[in-house]
């Protein structure tokens, strides 16, 4: 079954189970840190989304996440929308193919980015933050 399993590119579901395999490893306090928060696995971003972040090719979206930053989120009011981390399935089997690195390392590093959103960190934040 694994052989045949290697043939296959990996479902949304698939993509989904190492997320949240990768979640199960992560220190309690960022587990803490996004309860509450939904993980969603599409295909691609949607246009809309694209399209408001400048994005002319889909395959450059591995990841988004879309809500209010903890740091950021009103105590006494109710939320606006539903915090969510999205995980892009097929800009993600594109970045695995390309560059060679183990898919589940991968999910958790796209996974990793986005709840450094989530926590309110910038890109250049989460870079130093990986780089350590």
């Amino acid at each position: 079954m694994a052989a045949d399993h290697a043939k296959f590119a990996p479902t949304l579901d698939e993509i989904a189970e190492l997320a949240e395999k990768a979640l199960a490893t992560l220190p309690l306090q960022f587990r803490r840190a996004i309860e509450g928060v939904a993980l969603s696995v599409d295909e691609f971003a949607d246009d809309e989304t694209l399209d408001e972040m400048g994005i002319e090719d889909p395959f450059e979206l591995t990841g988004l996440y879309r809500g209010v930053p903890i740091g950021a989120q009103d105590s006494g009011g109710l939320p606006h929308d539903i915090n969510r981390i999205f995980l892009y399935r097929r800009p993600i089997l594109d970045e695995w193919c390309a560059t060679g690195v183990e898919l589940p390392q991968l999910v958790r590093h796209v996974l990793i980015h986005e709840i450094g959103h989530h926590l309110g960190l910038s890109d250049d934040d989460i870079h130093r933050i990986e780089m350590t």
